[in-house]
């Protein structure tokens, strides 16, 4: 299979797309000419020309406004938000209007719209440049919410996303970009090199909206994690040597809960690692379903790793960000319990 780095990987899915279907059209802030500012969609314009693949003013809410209104009459567009941190002017589009079209009008329109955004920390972005949003958009009812977490499931759940009849928030970890690291401090994202690649399908393949991954097989715990801190998660197992069973959950929502069910089930124990704040993050819900479903085969409370409830501090970042040691302390505590 071909080795590509994430970048790659997203750019292969829109390409695979654009030359599937003419209904697919491609746009945002930079991402026609220059191909975007982390080049995921470079080389995109030169192949499929200014009509299917261009740029568009400094306008959030206008770019998602457009987006809607051309899947609303057929088209698949998939924008841009140069970063999730900027997202927010777009949010009364997103959740008012591309969430709830199918409902509103008893199914005559839908709204097959991807909105793609890097997402997380780990470039020095500071407060502006590195947000995790994820749990605003798992709270509206008519998204569907994904994070890859390799190349080879970010070009399948995107051609997936592409071709889904509803709107999809499609999160990309900037950290992950030009590939995995093992979990610790990493370099800041330099989208002109390749670093680490993975093993991607060749051509055209998608992944279910609907399907996590056993990322690693255990017995003692399990860790839920979603983008980067699958990783993360990893190092800590690891280091602590821990037999932790680790889910990519993929796809936030909807999640999947049987196989998180399952696996909690059989270890009895759960913690959940995510980068975003803790105070009402998606780790919260996470631990609401397993306690729901796996009550009765918890040998331990559920612990939660994740992000300072505080605004994203530039100068602590990594302190900010869970790491092998948080990780770590949270896995001994519940299987120690």
């Amino acid at each position: 299979m071909p080795q590509m780095t994430m970048i790659e990987a997203l750019r292969s899915a829109m390409d695979e797309s654009l030359a599937r279907d003419e209904n697919v059209v491609v746009f945002g802030e930079d991402v026609g000419y220059f191909g975007g500012v982390f080049r995921c969609t470079a080389g995109l314009q030169a192949k499929y020309g200014e009509e299917r693949v261009f740029d568009t003013p400094i306008n959030e809410s206008a770019i998602v406004g457009l987006g809607v209104g051309m899947a609303a009459q057929g088209m698949r567009p998939v924008v841009e938000m140069q970063f999730a941190d900027y997202v927010f002017p777009a949010y009364d589009q997103i959740t008012q209007e591309a969430a709830r079209l199918r409902y509103r009008s008893n199914n005559e329109f839908t709204c097959p719209i991807v909105i793609r955004m890097p997402t997380g920390g780990g470039i020095y972005g500071g407060q502006t440049h590195s947000q995790s949003p994820e749990a605003l958009f798992t709270h509206v009812a008519g998204l569907k919410v994904v994070m890859p977490s390799n190349p080879r499931d970010a070009k399948g759940l995107l051609l997936a996303s592409i071709e889904d009849p509803d709107p999809v928030v499609f999160l990309e970890p900037k950290r992950l970009y030009n590939g995995p690291f093992d979990g610790h401090h990493d370099r800041p994202v330099t989208p002109w090199k390749r670093h680490e690649l993975g093993e991607v399908a060749d051509g055209y393949h998608t992944i279910p909206l609907s399907e996590a991954s056993v990322f690693r097989a255990g017995e003692a715990v399990t860790i839920l994690a979603y983008g980067t801190m699958v990783f993360v998660a990893e190092a800590a197992a690891n280091e602590t040597g821990i037999d932790a069973e680790i889910i990519d959950l993929r796809t936030l929502w909807p999640v999947d809960i049987d196989t998180i069910e399952a696996s909690v089930k059989k270890t009895g124990r759960c913690v959940i690692v995510h980068e975003a704040t803790q105070t009402s993050g998606f780790g919260a819900e996470l631990s609401a379903l397993v306690q729901e479903r796996c009550f009765y085969n918890l040998e331990a409370p559920i612990a939660r790793v994740a992000g300072w409830d505080t605004p994203y501090p530039h100068a602590q970042e990594w302190e900010y960000f869970p790491g092998p040691a948080r990780v770590g302390a949270a896995l001994k505590s519940v299987t120690e319990a």
